[in-house]
């Protein structure tokens, strides 16, 4: 898992390495960066991830649907006070990482 996590972290840090899947539930801009208290950006989303798995998060394999087969990294990452955590999940590519969801966690 250490080397998923350095390519996940290099890879959400690389512009031009980032894409969103499908299917996706990717809202960055709906969702509040706690470390401004205004909406992310985009760039800002990518980059507060790369953080948190840089930092060691709690981080899960799942195994998705669609595709089939294929493998996920769910972060639920807390947020201060009565604010919702953040649900993110993650596959890496070839050369790249595809963002998969990016919002307010459900549960």
């Amino acid at each position: 898992m250490d080397e998923v996590r350095r390519q996940l972290t290099i890879l959400c840090r690389r512009a031009r390495a980032r894409q969103l899947g499908f299917p996706r539930d990717w809202r960055s801009n709906q969702v509040m960066d706690p470390r401004s208290g205004m909406p992310f950006t985009e760039a800002g989303a990518w980059e507060f991830v790369a953080e948190a798995i840089e930092a060691g998060h709690a981080m899960e394999e799942l195994t998705l649907d669609k595709p089939p087969g294929a493998t996920a990294y769910v972060l639920i990452i807390a947020q201060p006070s009565d604010v919702p955590p953040i649900y993110v999940k993650l596959q890496l590519g070839s050369g790249c990482v595809i963002g998969r969801s990016f919002h307010y966690s459900h549960c």
